[in-house]
C-alpha cells in the first residue's frame, strides 16, 4: 500500500511539473535512508510549497480543498475526536452527515491516519485538503478555546483593572508583522495588561512570570516580600512572554539567550517604566520585570525614614567638594534610590553631575546619565576614563565591582571631585575591610573616602490596623531595650484590606553612617580588625541598623520581628 501511495505522489508531482526527476530521486534516496515523510522531505528540501503541494493533490485526486480560517465548525463534531489525535494526524474533523464524517486533512495520502479515525469514531470519512498550518490554527481556535475563558476568569477576579494601559513608545520593532499578529490577539494583550496593572497598583516592585509544568506562576513583590497572583494556564506563556519582548524590542524569535530591556506604559494618567530580563529556563522563558513608578519613587533624602544624625552626616558629605560616598547592602535595599536622593540634594545649574550605571532606573533632568555596556567594552572603569575627560563635579559610579573601577574612582576623589557608589557589603565597616581586599592601599582609603552607609529596607507598619501591645521586661531587656518599667510598648499591624492582609504597608530604610574620623583613619592605617573598627565607631556615636531598627520599633513605625528579619546575623558583634 505504501508503494501505491509513493507512486500515486510522485506521478501528480512529475505531471504538474512541480519537481524536476532529478529533485524526486533526491528525495526518494533521503526517504529512504531516514524514513519518513515523502511529502514532507520535499517541503524542507525546498523542492515545493506546502500550497503547490496541496493544490496538486487536490486536483489529482479529485478530493476538494477548504480554507479552514472561513469555516465555523459545530462544537458537537470537535468532540468526536481527541485533541491529541487531531495534533498527531495534523487533522480537523469539519462536519457530520448521517453516518459520514468530513475532515480536513495536511495529508490526504496518509491512509493510515483516515483509518484509525474511521475506527475511532465509526463513520466513514470524506476527506479534504488543506494546509497544516490552516490545521495547527484551527487546533489553538477550536481545542483551545477552553483557555480564552480561563482568561477572561482571571480578568474576572483580578480585582483591578488595567486603567488603560497604552504603550507609550515601540522601541526598535522591526517584525511589523508579528507585532500586528499579537497585537490582535486581544486575550493574550488583555492578560498581560492585566499582569501589568496589578503590579503597579499592588506597589509592588517586581513582577516575575515563571512557567511550570502545566501553568504560569505570576508572583508580586510588594515592600520586599514575594506575594503570588493568579495562575495562567501554560499554553499562554510563549504568547505573554511574546507580548512582553514586543513591547520591549527584545528578538521573539529568540528563546535559547538571555535578553535585556526596557519598555514605558501610561497608567491612570502617569507614566511606569519598566525594565525587563528574560531568562531561558528548562520548562521556558522565565520573566523578571522591575517596576520603576516614580510615583512611588521616593528619590528626596529627607522621606526615605532616615534618622536624623545619619541625614546630617550624609548633608555635610555632599557638601564636601571632593571625597568619596559609599553605600553598601544587599541587592534591593534601597542602595541606589539613596544615592539619587544625594544626587537630588546636591543637584544645581553650578554643578556637571555624570552618572554610570547598569541599567538606568530614573531619568533626572539635568543629570548625564550613561549606561554600562561591557559586552561592547562600555565597562564602568573605561565609562568612568571618559567621564572624567568631561570636566564633571560629581560622578556616581552604579557599582564598585572590580579594583580597576575602584582604583579610578578614588583616584578622582582625590583630584577634587565628589563621587558617590555602592559596594556589596553587609556593614559599614566591613566595606572598609572589603577595600582592601580589593587591592587598595589603607592610606588611599583614609584619604579619599568621606563616609559608608549601610543600609536596609524594613516594612512599616499599616496605619489603618496598627495595634498596641507591650511587651515583657525579661525579653526587652534580652534585646537590649532599655527600659525603666516593667513593660515596654510596641506596635504591630493586625492585617486588614487595604495591607492585604499582611500588616505592613509601604517600606522605611534603615542606615548605618561611618564616618572616617581621624580616629577611625588610625586604625584603618594599622590595618586593624573589622570588630575593632566597629566598636570604636559606636563609641564615637554611630548608630548600628540594629540600634536604628529598635528606635523605629518603639516608634511604632515598624515592628520587632521586621526589624530582627533584616539584621539578623548583621549585629551578632553588637554587644559592647
Amino acid at each position: 500500500m505504501a508503494l501505491g501511495l509513493k507512486e500515486k505522489l510522485t506521478n501528480i508531482l512529475i505531471d504538474k511539473k512541480l519537481v524536476k526527476e532529478a529533485g524526486l530521486q533526491k528525495a526518494l534516496h533521503l526517504q529512504k535512508e531516514k524514513g519518513g515523510s515523502l511529502s514532507d522531505i520535499l517541503i524542507t528540501l525546498g523542492l515545493v510549497s506546502k500550497n503547490d503541494l496541496m493544490m496538486a493533490i487536490s486536483e489529482h485526486l479529485g478530493i476538494p480543498p477548504i480554507n479552514l480560517s472561513r469555516f465555523k465548525i459545530d462544537p458537537e463534531v470537535l468532540k468526536l475526536i481527541p485533541k491529541k489525535i487531531v495534533k498527531h494526524y495534523k487533522i480537523m474533523p469539519i462536519s457530520k452527515m448521517g453516518g459520514v464524517l468530513t475532515l480536513a486533512i495536511a495529508d490526504p495520502l496518509n491512509i493510515f491516519a483516515i483509518d484509525d479515525i474511521k475506527a475511532l469514531t465509526g463513520f466513514k470519512i470524506s476527506p479534504i485538503v488543506t494546509t497544516e498550518k490552516d490545521i495547527n490554527d484551527a487546533i489553538s481556535q477550536y481545542y483551545d478555546e477552553n483557555v480564552y475563558s480561563a482568561i477572561d476568569k482571571i480578568v474576572a477576579d483580578m480585582k483591578t483593572v488595567d486603567g488603560g494601559i497604552r504603550l507609550v513608545e515601540d522601541q526598535g520593532l522591526e517584525n511589523a508583522e508579528e507585532l500586528a499578529k499579537i497585537a490582535q490577539e486581544a486575550p493574550v494583550v488583555k492578560i498581560t495588561n492585566m499582569l501589568l496593572a496589578e503590579g503597579v497598583n499592588a506597589r509592588s516592585s517586581d513582577i516575575l512570570i515563571e512557567p511550570l509544568e502545566s501553568e504560569v506562576r505570576i508572583r508580586y513583590r510588594v515592600d520586599g516580600i514575594l506575594q503570588e497572583g493568579k495562575r495562567p494556564p501554560k499554553i499562554l506563556h510563549s504568547s505573554i512572554v511574546s507580548r512582553l519582548k514586543i513591547m520591549s524590542g527584545l528578538d521573539i524569535a529568540e528563546h535559547r539567550l538571555p535578553q535585556d530591556g526596557r519598555f514605558k506604559i501610561r497608567l491612570g494618567g502617569r507614566e511606569v517604566d519598566f525594565r525587563i530580563s528574560v531568562l531561558p529556563s528548562s520548562m521556558g522563558e522565565k520573566v523578571a520585570l522591575r517596576i520603576l513608578d516614580k510615583a512611588q519613587a521616593m528619590l528626596d533624602i529627607k522621606k526615605l525614614g532616615l534618622d536624623q544624625k545619619s541625614l546630617d552626616e550624609i548633608h555635610k558629605a555632599a557638601d564636601r567638594p571632593h571625597g568619596m560616598i559609599l553605600i553598601c547592602g544587599p541587592t534591593g535595599c534601597g542602595k541606589t534610590t539613596t544615592l539619587y536622593s544625594i544626587l537630588q540634594l546636591v543637584n544645581s545649574k553650578e554643578d556637571n553631575i555624570i552618572t554610570v550605571e547598569d541599567p538606568i532606573e530614573y531619568l533626572i533632568e539635568g543629570i548625564n546619565q550613561v549606561t554600562a555596556r561591557p559586552e561592547m567594552g562600555l565597562t564602568f572603569a573605561s565609562a568612568l576614563r571618559s567621564i572624567l575627560r568631561q570636566d564633571p563635579d560629581t560622578i556616581m559610579i552604579g557599582e564598585i565591582r572590580d579594583f580597576e573601577t575602584v582604583d579610578i574612582a578614588i583616584k578622582a576623589a582625590l583630584t577634587g571631585h565628589l563621587v558617590l557608589s555602592t559596594l556589596h557589603t553587609t556593614t559599614a565597616t566591613g566595606s572598609i575591610i572589603r577595600l582592601v581586599n580589593m587591592g587598595v592601599e589603607p592610606f588611599l582609603i583614609t584619604s579619599s573616602v568621606i563616609i559608608v552607609g549601610a543600609q536596609r529596607l524594613v516594612r512599616k507598619i499599616c496605619l489603618k490596623c496598627k495595634e498596641a501591645y507591650e511587651l515583657d521586661k525579661d525579653l526587652a531587656d534580652k534585646i537590649n531595650l532599655s527600659t525603666t518599667s516593667n513593660k515596654v510598648t510596641l506596635y504591630r499591624g493586625k492585617g486588614c484590606h487595604s495591607c492585604l492582609g499582611t500588616g505592613y504597608k509601604g517600606r522605611v530604610a534603615l542606615i548605618e553612617v561611618l564616618t572616617l574620623t581621624p580616629k577611625i583613619k588610625e586604625l584603618i592605617l594599622s590595618g586593624a580588625q573589622e570588630h575593632t573598627i566597629r566598636e570604636v565607631a559606636r563609641r564615637e556615636g554611630m548608630k548600628t541598623l540594629r540600634e536604628s531598627g529598635i528606635q523605629n520599633a518603639l516608634n511604632g513605625i515598624t515592628t520587632l520581628d521586621e526589624v530582627v528579619r533584616v539584621t539578623i546575623g548583621d549585629q551578632d558583634m553588637d554587644t559592647v
